[in-house]
């Protein structure tokens, strides 16, 4: 007695549009520029700020400041940055974060990743 066969599947049909079912709406890209102040040079703050951002899928960049601020320019959706702005607040360990100024949007500078300006 040969083996059953499978069942058989109905076939999917492609979509009455002319789009495909993988085409969806980006989501949509917001802006955070800013400075932090306090303790946050020397203690990985931006290497901390990449690898977040990264994982958040956030393009951009980090990079000390003279004044001993770290200055963070990013891109991405609306709920990463939200995410990212909190992160910066808590900083890594070992860093203080007094505050978190906002600051013009600067794009001579900026990636297609997450990068450290040095």
């Amino acid at each position: 007695m040969p083996p059953p066969s499978p069942p058989r599947w109905p076939r999917c049909s492609a979509p009455a549009s002319s789009a495909r079912v993988t085409d969806r709406p980006a989501p949509p890209k917001g802006r955070l520029s800013c400075v932090v102040h306090g303790q946050v040079q020397g203690v990985g703050f931006r290497w901390f700020v990449r690898e977040n951002a990264r994982r958040l899928d956030v393009f951009g960049t980090v990079q000390n400041r003279a004044d001993g601020s770290v200055e963070v320019h990013a891109s991405g959706a609306e709920t990463s940055l939200a995410r990212l702005r909190t992160l910066l607040f808590e900083g890594p360990p070992g860093a203080v974060v007094e505050r978190l100024d906002d600051v013009p949007w600067s794009s001579s500078t900026f990636s297609d990743s997450f990068t450290i300006i040095r």
